[in-house]
């Protein structure tokens, strides 16, 4: 079985990020999406509990893609998933960039992990998670970003977070 995984913060999950995962749920056996579970230095930032809650609200409907976090090596992580796949999503040249440094660092610490570059669609590629709690905190509409579940929990100055 070919199992990716796909690692992130998902500080939200926002549109690009799951039809990323859609597109790759088509492509492989299984799909894990990786929720960071790192002290995240925005004051913004949403719990770990949270991200994983709308991010298996979010990717319910895909029968071979599973949530988790991790908070260890992310080679290590895909080992003892059982994977040898990781997923990245593409949306710039910049983001090329970076990425490339990750595939190098990740041949020389785990050569037997291949990384498969995927990119959103064309009118999803400019979202990012930054932008969209960005244009939260200061009240604006992000329900052409997000999924409903994730514009409810973040979309407003008194908005609570979801019970993981």
């Amino acid at each position: 079985m070919k199992i990716a995984v796909y690692p992130g913060t998902f500080n939200p999950i926002t549109n690009g990020h799951s039809d990323l995962v859609e597109r790759a749920a088509r492509l492989f056996d299984g799909i894990i999406v990786a929720v960071v579970d790192a002290n995240l230095k925005t004051s913004n930032s949403l719990s770990v509990e949270t991200r994983m809650h709308l991010a298996r609200e979010v990717l319910g409907h895909l029968d071979n893609v599973e949530v988790r976090s991790f908070d260890n090596l992310l080679t290590k992580f895909v080992e003892e998933c059982g994977a040898n796949i990781i997923l990245r999503g593409l949306r710039t040249v910049a983001d090329f960039e970076y990425e490339f440094q990750l595939v190098g660092m990740n041949r020389v610490l785990a050569p037997d992990i291949e990384t498969v570059f995927l990119a959103p669609a064309e009118h999803l590629s400019y979202i990012s998670s930054t932008l969209v709690r960005e244009i939260a905190s200061y009240g604006g509409d992000i329900s052409r970003f997000v999924h409903p579940a994730v514009a409810e929990a973040i979309g407003g100055k008194d908005s609570q977070e979801p019970a993981p």
